[in-house]
């Protein structure tokens, strides 16, 4: 299903614990099938908002509106939501195929039916072989599916995933990242995925919204989250930028956008604290004035073709188009 009439929206969305302010009042509209991944450091409020969506935590102020319904108050199951936890919290005694059914059967669904519906899950995630195996008996993205797969027999309007690919290593993580961005169009529902890694958040999402000390920092197109972040928070958190304070105020600069150059030519005068060869790029690291680090990220053959040493004078250079201007 698609359409305005499925999006999910929160309304100055509050959580509290005692007097800890986990989430402060956000506001935010998510497009219906989209992928959208909240972003940012342990603490700063997205597993609970989260879990708030989840109905795993209660709403202190504010609304969850899902397809224009106000869910805020409904238990987990009445909510048309999916949560896919960071364990995957599989049932080490129940077969792959009664794991995945285990919620139809909660709903009092027949062997036969529930069954049926779960081998259509196991399908669409390339499981059908293993639905007599046990979870123990599963490699990590084997277990991983077998959870994705649970969490959307339920055929949720919004399936939510916490931290799905952190219990994963690197090449499998990527290989998942293609697998849940491929599940994503084929079900035409909308994935809100929590995680820390920028990466990850710039791989998966159309959208993703960065959040810091309990508030949105900045929400947008993943291009134009990483391409103009707004605040020297999220162009730090982003990676790849320098941000320069200059006599008109603080700047983003991308890495790679920063070149070496002689130190008369430079935009500023700056020594190597080290240098790094990355392959394709070789990655220099500066302080300038007032203690400030810029790293120049620059191809390889550039840099060889004038090499530098830690300890060198030098001067770092850029095209003025490519700062921006940061707000706060």
């Amino acid at each position: 299903m698609t359409g305005v009439k499925q999006d999910l929206e929160l309304v100055a969305l509050t959580k509290r614990y005692g007097s800890t302010l986990a989430v402060d009042s956000i506001s935010h509209h998510f497009r219906s099938s989209s992928y959208t991944c909240l972003l940012g450091p342990s603490g700063c409020g997205k597993s609970s908002t989260l879990r708030m969506i989840a109905g795993h935590e209660t709403v202190s102020e504010g609304s969850i509106l899902l397809a224009g319904r106000d869910i805020s108050a409904l238990p987990p199951a009445k909510r048309r939501t999916a949560m896919m936890f960071q364990n995957y919290a599989l049932f080490p005694h129940l077969s792959v195929l009664d794991n995945v059914a285990f919620s139809l059967k909660m709903k009092g669904v027949d062997k036969s039916e529930r069954h049926a519906k779960a081998n259509e899950m196991l399908e669409l995630v390339d499981l059908t072989p293993l639905a007599g195996r046990l979870p123990a008996q599963l490699s990590g993205g084997q277990q991983q599916r077998v959870a994705l797969a649970r969490a959307l027999i339920t055929r949720p309007q919004v399936l939510l995933l916490d931290e799905p690919l952190s219990a994963l290593d690197p090449f499998l993580r990527v290989r998942m990242r293609s697998e849940l961005r491929k599940l994503q169009k084929e079900l035409d529902i909308s994935f809100l995925h929590v995680t820390h890694g920028q990466d990850e958040a710039l791989a998966l999402a159309d959208e993703v919204v960065v959040m810091n000390n309990a508030v949105i920092e900045q929400a947008g197109p993943a291009r134009e989250v990483f391409n103009a972040p707004k605040t020297k928070f999220v162009a730090q958190f982003m990676g790849g930028h320098n941000v320069i304070a200059l006599p008109e105020g603080n700047i983003a600069i991308r890495t790679d956008a920063v070149t070496t150059t002689t130190v008369p030519e430079g935009r500023l005068e700056a020594r190597i604290l080290a240098v790094e060869y990355q392959g394709t790029h070789v990655s220099v690291l500066t302080r300038v004035a007032g203690d400030q680090e810029v790293t120049a990220l620059m191809p390889d053959a550039a840099f060889f073709a004038n090499p530098h040493n830690p300890g060198d004078r030098i001067g770092l250079t850029w095209d003025t188009a490519s700062q921006h201007q940061l707000t706060a």
